[in-house]
């Protein structure tokens, strides 16, 4: 249930297991564009107080792009209250940061990110891509494209930028899985002495990745290599700063990419037009990708908390009061999008949200954006198009946007292609 019987109810994450909640995000757009939610206990997981719902874009914008008003430090950036004894912790983490220490430390990991490795990085995902794509097509074509293809493309990806070796790709998967998957069935959560859900963000729940990142930050020092993990271990950061970036780089540049790459692809099975438009070359690469972000963003919602008493389209919010913007909803308010449950591969302007803005916006963005755009346009080259062979299976979470598998037809091609 939600504040009041006419506000629908956009917290409880089983709703999106079957996809957006597009009428409801609609309502909250049209009556009450920043709506009380309440936060009931749901699978184990604690009651909360509460919190207020940004809907319209131009909302989100204002919330994600004002940090002295709405701070990721205060209560950090999930909808759950985390445990105050790990509040410290937490605000570790860049993504929990205000500025000026969240510039800082952006602007020092941001020197990892060198043309050179860009360059490097783009012709390995290519043959990734390629690689994955061709198997899928030669193993009869129908697949389960998550299973096969997009869940390894993102996780090796990431491994070869960070520098992690190949007989470790595993555990990266296990702590991505923990930290994003909390809130499904599929994945039952580790339960302290009490028998309550643990945070997976928690000190206890994190040690292990941190003591790896020790680890593999002290080799890197030993034996340099052109990875980002060489260029954090022997950069400034202090070692808890480095460790909280290994899990910001593990977890958000795994999942952004894992959750993107199959929702534009199941976007592209749903919209047959639009596809044949992508295989005809009728839309720009970067066009299209941007408008499969806008109708699939990675992230659903990020959790900001009011530093001061303030106003929001007309709603008043109380210092320490939870503001929470709804990504989904923004990327499809009729206000800015032109009818916004369209997919237009063409679609220009296409100011969606699905990296943020403001100070906190991806800091990964140009590589989630050139991951996707390689990954699309191999899929174009290996086959004739793709249909969907099932429905998907979708994460559940008010958080990330996740299809945990995606059953297609991959349509073998007519003539070979350059």
């Amino acid at each position: 249930m939600s504040g009041s019987p006419d506000v629908p109810d956009v917290f409880d994450p089983r709703i999106y297991a079957t996809g957006i909640p597009h009428d409801r995000f609609r309502a909250l757009r049209d009556l009450a564009p920043v709506a009380r939610q309440e936060e009931p206990e749901i699978l184990g997981w604690p009651a909360g107080p509460g919190f207020w719902a940004v809907t319209r874009h131009a909302d989100v914008t204002r919330v994600l792009k004002d940090a002295g008003t709405y701070s990721s430090c205060l209560g950090a950036t999930q909808i759950r209250d985390a445990d105050p004894a790990d509040l410290p912790f937490i605000r570790r983490m860049m993504l929990n940061q205000d500025p000026p220490d969240h510039g800082r430390l952006r602007r020092l990991v941001s020197r990892a990110f060198t043309p050179r490795r860009i360059e490097r990085f783009g012709i390995t995902a290519r043959e990734r891509a390629r690689a994955l794509i061709g198997a899928a097509v030669a193993d009869g074509g129908e697949v389960d494209l998550v299973r096969a293809v997009t869940d390894d493309y993102a996780l090796l990806n990431l491994t070869d930028l960070l520098g992690v070796p190949a007989s470790d790709r595993g555990l990266l998967h296990t702590w991505t899985e923990r930290v994003i998957a909390y809130q499904d069935p599929d994945e039952p959560p580790a339960l302290d002495a009490e028998g309550r859900p643990v945070n997976p963000r928690s000190p206890a729940m994190l040690a292990e990745m941190f003591s790896y990142a020790q680890e593999l930050a002290a080799y890197k020092r030993a034996h340099p290599a052109d990875d980002v993990m060489t260029s954090l271990a022997t950069s400034e950061l202090a070692d808890a700063e480095l460790e909280m970036f290994f899990f910001l780089l593990t977890v958000a540049g795994n999942d952004t990419v894992r959750s993107a790459a199959p929702g534009g692809l199941l976007a592209l099975a749903e919209h047959p037009d639009e596809q044949r438009r992508f295989w005809e070359g009728d839309v720009s690469l970067d066009t299209a990708v941007d408008e499969l972000l806008r109708v699939h963003p990675p992230v659903l919602s990020f959790r900001r908390t009011a530093a001061r008493d303030t106003e929001l389209a007309g709603q008043a919010i109380r210092r320490g009061d939870k503001v929470v913007v709804f990504h989904a909803s923004a990327n499809h308010d009729e206000r800015v999008f032109p009818d916004p449950h369209r997919l237009d591969l063409g679609r220009t302007p296409n100011p969606h949200v699905s990296f943020g803005d403001g100070p906190h916006v991806c800091l990964g963005a140009h590589f989630a954006r050139l991951q996707l755009r390689l990954l699309h346009e191999e899929t174009r080259r290996a086959c004739d198009g793709l249909e969907l062979a099932g429905p998907p299976r979708r994460l559940v979470s008010n958080f990330i946007n996740g299809i945990k598998s995606l059953p297609v037809r991959l349509r073998e091609p007519s003539a070979p292609r350059g």
